[in-house]
């Protein structure tokens, strides 16, 4: 008899690894002034809720991942940090241009962190959404255990807009996104926002 956690854990490797690809060749073949203009407003619904005073999680985009560092540059920001890898994800305030050091995940993350925060918002990279809310992450379940721990945080996923598929299977861990957005658009999938 199939293990149907097996199955779903493989769907999963498979559909990663076909994302990657759509990925890793759509953000290759983006002219100069595309990648310019990508990601470089924040949408409304999001601004109006940006206070200036509480951080918002962000990321340092790895490989070709949107980079959204520019379009939220105006907000105090906090990026992801791990102590090592038994420890669970906290977000650290970071300033662009100060120090960031290889975590032990291999991302990058502040060198001093200052001690976690609570973010009001987190937009969290992603290979691959469904406009249900799921995202399909890097596997280790590290953004999964935050959400589930801060159910209140507004969770953004960001990626290409190729990188959405029609539906992604999910497990009770996953938690599911408030809104995603691409290149193209803002999709809201939640009622937080």
């Amino acid at each position: 008899m199939n293990d149907p956690s097996a199955d779903l854990a493989l769907q999963k490797q498979q559909l990663r690894e076909r994302l990657r690809f759509r990925r890793k060749h759509f953000a290759a073949n983006l002219d100069a002034m595309a990648r310019l203009a990508a990601f470089r407003i924040v949408p409304q619904p999001l601004a109006e809720r940006l206070t200036g005073r509480d951080p918002v999680a962000a990321y340092v985009a790895w490989g070709d991942e949107p980079d959204i560092v520019p379009m939220l540059a105006a907000y105090p920001l906090a990026l992801p940090h791990h102590g090592d890898r038994s420890d669970a994800m906290s977000f650290c305030r970071w300033t662009p241009g100060e120090a960031l050091a290889k975590g032990p995940w291999g991302t990058e993350q502040p060198c001093e962190p200052s001690g976690p925060v609570e973010p009001a918002l987190i937009f969290c990279p992603l290979v691959g959404f469904d406009r249900q809310g799921n995202r399909l992450g890097q596997g280790g379940g590290h953004y999964d255990r935050y959400f589930a721990d801060h159910p209140a945080i507004p969770r953004i996923g960001v990626g290409w807009s190729v990188q959405e598929v029609d539906a992604l299977p999910a497990e009770p861990a996953d938690m599911p996104l408030d809104a995603v957005l691409t290149e193209q658009e803002f999709i809201i999938c939640g009622e937080t926002l």
